[in-house]
């Protein structure tokens, strides 16, 4: 398979997903929390796919397929998807470094990222300004996160975009103050009611997932919720599409 851009792991993983189920499907809150938890696990995108097919084949075998009932969740992909991935391992052991190394946004020109900066600049000012009458702490966080954003976009025309591993890095301290910021102002009812809405989601999954899994899983849900909640974008390249 040709390797991947790094930043395409989403788009690659859903759209896969939708060819084994043979129609597109709403991506939901659970799929994408799911998918990520892989990419930040660093499971490579090859051992994802192909934890999707066994998935699906071992489906296809059982009683609910056997009633009509198709596949509709990635989480009944995350067993086997772990699965590769500890067999990819294993084979890449004592191997030496892999011809090639993985692409990780060098395509991505300055012009590209100063626009996807622009979009994020353009949204947290908008999230700013609807918390600044009841949240004026949380809304200057938004904008200080927007000028922050926006120094460092300034700076492409003149030094480039430099190691964009470096700017990832970058962007996911931003993400962890405004992730901290946001669960310490979000109401008590809001934050039940994400709860109460993950533990219904997460409740016929619980027993098929680690506790390790769970959690890191959890905390995705919860994030995204909530960044969904106060209009605030998520700021890693993995979202440039």
């Amino acid at each position: 398979m040709e390797e991947l851009n790094y930043f395409n792991y989403f788009t690659e993983v859903e759209e896969y997903f939708w060819r084994k189920r043979g129609a597109h499907v709403l991506v939901s809150p659970l799929d994408w929390a799911i998918v990520e938890t892989w990419q930040k696990a660093g499971i490579p995108i090859e051992a994802v796919l192909k934890g999707i097919d066994r998935a699906f084949e071992s489906y296809e075998r059982s009683r609910r397929a056997q009633s009509g009932r198709g596949l509709k969740s990635l989480v009944y992909c995350v067993d086997a998807v772990l699965d590769a991935a500890q067999e990819a391992r294993e084979a890449a052991a004592g191997r030496g470094p892999a011809g090639g190394a993985t692409q990780h946004a060098d395509s991505f020109s300055p012009e590209i990222i100063a626009g996807y900066f622009e979009g994020l600049i353009e949204q947290l000012r908008r999230a700013a300004a609807q918390a600044r009458n009841s949240q004026p702490e949380l809304a200057n966080r938004f904008q200080q996160t927007a000028e922050r954003l926006d120094e460092r976009r300034a700076a492409f025309s003149q030094a480039g975009v430099g190691d964009t591993e470096d700017l990832e890095r970058w962007l996911t301290v931003l993400e962890e103050k405004l992730t901290a910021s946001i669960t310490a102002a979000a109401p008590e009812s809001v934050m039940l009611e994400t709860r109460r809405e993950l533990d219904r989601v997460l409740s016929p999954y619980r027993r098929k997932m680690t506790a390790e899994q769970l959690g890191l899983l959890e905390r995705q849900y919860m994030q995204k919720r909530l960044f969904e909640r106060f209009g605030v974008p998520r700021l890693s390249l993995f979202y440039l599409t």
